[in-house]
């Protein structure tokens, strides 16, 4: 398995992971809408490969968390999809890595998803640390956070998500 940054030739194919991992058809609009979003931080998009294959995609979008002090430009990890048939192989644990490897210098990189899933990936409860969520739709220990080496302790506050996420209603966990 290889990860690599998608290819514009294979948004289709990325359009296809969402489609089957989530069964829900606004999250493979989402993923075309934030590539073409203009944001303070560029979009961050890659795929699994295997055989040249795509069987996963993860994607870091920007943010802004409403922090005392100012403004700060951060990332969120959506969506995260494998195909079904490749799933529980590791793929989603190798993806995440890089996206968090891929973020660089940002201070905070958000999600919302299973605890006990992310948890194992870097991720830690968002509420503790003195973040709140950008809706009420999130469950509170769904609100998670990996913070990286450049976070400042008056960093914090609440978390913006970007027009996207409201304009396709995918903000918050959906049973």
């Amino acid at each position: 398995m290889k990860i690599r940054p998608v290819r514009a030739a294979e948004h289709p194919r990325v359009r296809e992971v969402h489609e089957r991992a989530f069964g829900d058809p606004r999250i493979p609009v989402l993923v075309d809408t934030l590539h073409a979003a203009p944001a303070p931080l560029p979009p961050l998009s890659f795929v699994a490969t295997v055989d040249d294959r795509v069987v996963g995609h993860v994607m870091l979008s920007a943010s802004r968390l409403d922090a005392p002090r100012r403004l700060v430009d951060v990332y969120v990890l959506s969506p995260l999809g494998v195909l079904p048939e490749w799933q529980r192989q590791g793929i989603g644990t190798r993806l995440v890595a890089h996206a968090l490897d891929a973020a660089g210098d940002v201070p905070l990189v958000f999600l919302e998803g299973s605890p006990g899933y992310y948890g194992k990936r870097g991720f830690v409860p968002a509420t503790p640390l003195g973040f709140r969520a950008p809706s009420l739709r999130i469950p509170e220990p769904a609100f998670q956070v990996a913070v990286r080496p450049s976070y400042e302790p008056w960093m914090t506050g609440t978390l913006v998500y970007s027009a996207p996420f409201w304009d396709l209603d995918c903000v918050g966990l959906r049973a």
